[in-house]
Parts: C-alpha cells; structure tokens; sequence
C-alpha cells in the first residue's frame, strides 16, 4: 500500500481500501494530458481541505463497484461536490471530468481575487 508523502497515480489504487488513519486521498494533479495519471497522496484523518483542495473517498457498494464521493475546499468550510454509485475499477477515468474542471475553476478564482487583491 502506498502511504508517503510522494503523490501516486490515483488508478493505482482505485481497487484498494482506504487505509485506517486515512480519511481518504488529497487530489494533488489533474493534467490536460489524458496520457498523464491523476496524482494524490493518501489524507490523515482530521486534516482539513484548504482553498482548492479535492478529498475523495470511496467505499465498496453492496452492489459491484465503488461508492465515490469528492468534497471540496473552500476558504472557510468544505462541500460535497459529487458523488459516483456503483463506478468499477475504472473510477478515477469516470470522475477526471469533474476533477479537471474543477481545479481549473478554482485555479481561475484563486487568479482573479489574487489581482483583485492587487489592485
């Protein structure tokens, strides 16, 4: 099981159980490139999402598959942001959509209140 501090590709553990001490993963990269994996590291529990940050943490469903959730944060709390039933091993291809588009709003408003802030 990965656990350092190194980011690893998210497919690489998409059919692993979240380790016990782990609320889940820290989304770190989610290139343009489709060729280039999206990257995490695995979040301790009671650490809390800064500004931008994606955790995402999934469960085996009763039915086949895995039960995704991503919550994101914001300057003063953290919200769910969607949640995938049922998705296969294959998760992390099925929510890359949403993580991309994501990151690149939050990186659009991060760039905006930064030159408003200097203005």
């Amino acid at each position: 099981m990965l656990t350092g501090t190194e980011p690893f590709p998210l497919s690489s553990i998409a059919t692993a159980r979240i380790p016990s001490g782990y609320q889940g993963v820290l989304v770190h990269r989610v290139p343009h490139d489709l060729t280039r994996p999206v990257t995490a590291t695995w979040l301790p529990e009671n650490v809390p999402l800064r500004f931008g940050q994606i955790r995402l943490r999934w469960d085996a469903t009763a039915a086949s598959g895995r039960h995704v959730t991503a919550h994101l944060g914001l300057h003063s709390t953290e919200v769910h942001l969607a949640t995938w039933t049922s998705a296969d091993e294959h998760w992390p291809a099925l929510i890359r959509p949403t993580l991309h588009e994501v990151s690149g709003l939050c990186a659009a408003l991060r760039l905006a209140t930064t030159a408003l802030a200097h203005h």
